[in-house]
């Protein structure tokens, strides 16, 4: 197998104490490059930020593969923190993996449109304590009238293991060609418990009674409240790619994580 070629790195750093400590180490260890010069990047932190590295890639129209050291919590985008002078092996060994985004639009009850990428999912919430009532579409074609609840979500394969996992939702492997759409403490359909669907299809919800039940919708970071219509798809022209230490995989990651308990 080829070694990767990283061309000039830049390196992202969170603000957490843990991650500038780490950062610390790195510093010296290579000519880092500002991003704007990058052919890769490596990003220090937890999950977390690397969405956020992620997300500003995604605003500046510039995408260059991502190597994470993990300085957060769980690090599933990530890869273990070890010795320091050894990164620049490990990233020449590392393996890429394609992660394509989700495009929203949201449509407010004013008329509004934004439009926001999710890496991991879209997620729809109640504003109030009024249950939400919202009416799904697959392809132009309405699956479920009325869902009643508190909200529903769609999440990527890399997103499956993270919100969608812990809604009791479908862990997805990475060439699965799927997305997961899950609700959230769903009250009518009872039975319903969400839908496996091919990463090519368009879903599209429409909230009922949005002034008495208001909704609000969250692509990773980004919310919008005040909803009437929010529109799912995944984004084929844009390709992220992550790097991983070999056996450390983010496919890896999602079987491993099925038999925790």
């Amino acid at each position: 197998m080829a070694e990767f070629d990283p061309g000039a790195l830049a390196l992202s750093v969170s603000d957490s104490d843990r991650a500038q400590a780490a950062a610390a180490e790195l510093v010296g260890l290579h000519p880092w490059v500002p991003f704007d010069r990058a052919d890769t990047v490596v990003v220090v932190g937890g999950d977390g930020y690397m969405l956020h590295v992620l997300h500003q890639m995604l605003e500046a129209g510039r995408v260059v593969p991502a190597y994470g050291v993990n300085l957060g919590t769980f690090g599933f985008l990530m890869n273990k923190h070890r010795d320091a002078g050894k990164l620049l092996g490990r990233i020449a060994k590392a393996r890429a993996v394609m992660v394509h985004p989700l495009v929203m639009d949201a449509v407010t009850q004013g008329g509004e449109t934004h439009r926001h990428c999710a890496i991991n999912e879209v997620s729809l919430f109640r504003e109030t304590r009024q249950t939400a009532r919202i009416e799904i579409s697959v392809n132009d074609k309405v699956r479920i009238k009325e869902m009643t609840g508190d909200g529903v979500l769609v999440a990527t394969p890399a997103g499956s293991t993270a919100y969608n996992f812990s809604a009791n939702g479908p862990i997805l492997p990475l060439d699965s060609g799927l997305l997961a759409l899950t609700p959230l403490s769903p009250f009518r359909p009872r039975r319903w418990r969400g839908a496996i669907l091919p990463n090519d299809s368009r879903v599209t919800f429409r909230v009922l009674e949005p002034d008495k039940r208001p909704v609000s919708v969250v692509a990773d970071q980004k919310e919008v409240r005040d909803i009437a219509e929010v529109r799912v798809a995944i984004s084929e022209d844009v390709r992220l790619q992550l790097l991983f230490d070999p056996g450390h995989a983010l496919d890896d990651r999602i079987v491993a994580e099925q038999f925790t308990f």
